[in-house]
């Protein structure tokens, strides 16, 4: 059951996530990653943070990228967020690829 609280959490983690990732893609340009969806779980121990990437061929590998920098992307959320939350949440990413099966979905009926 979503509560309230979890709602309000889910929310706070995915804009100071797509803040930081903003500031970090601000340095190579044509790329946007954006937080579509965080989802927490009850115990507020792991996020999984959905990631939409554009443009998408690079998808992969800015992912791994993030991947890699797991615990300094932690870091800054955690600065963010040290007064609103006590623990900081375990953060794994995913992409994010609703945008690409939209337009799989679109080209196949205009076919």
């Amino acid at each position: 059951m979503e509560t309230k609280r979890l709602s309000k959490i889910e929310r706070l983690l995915q804009k100071e996530l797509s803040e930081i990732f903003q500031r970090q893609t601000q340095a190579m340009p044509g790329t946007l990653i954006s937080v579509s969806t965080v989802r927490v779980s009850a115990d507020l121990s792991v996020a999984k943070a959905y990631l939409s990437i554009f443009p998408s061929g690079q998808g992969k590998e800015l992912l791994e990228a993030v991947r890699a920098n797991v615990k300094t992307i932690r870091y800054d959320l955690g600065q963010r967020v040290r007064l609103q939350l006590r623990k900081i949440p375990e953060l794994s990413f995913f992409i994010d690829d609703t945008l690409d099966y939209l337009e799989n979905i679109d080209s196949l009926l205009k076919e």
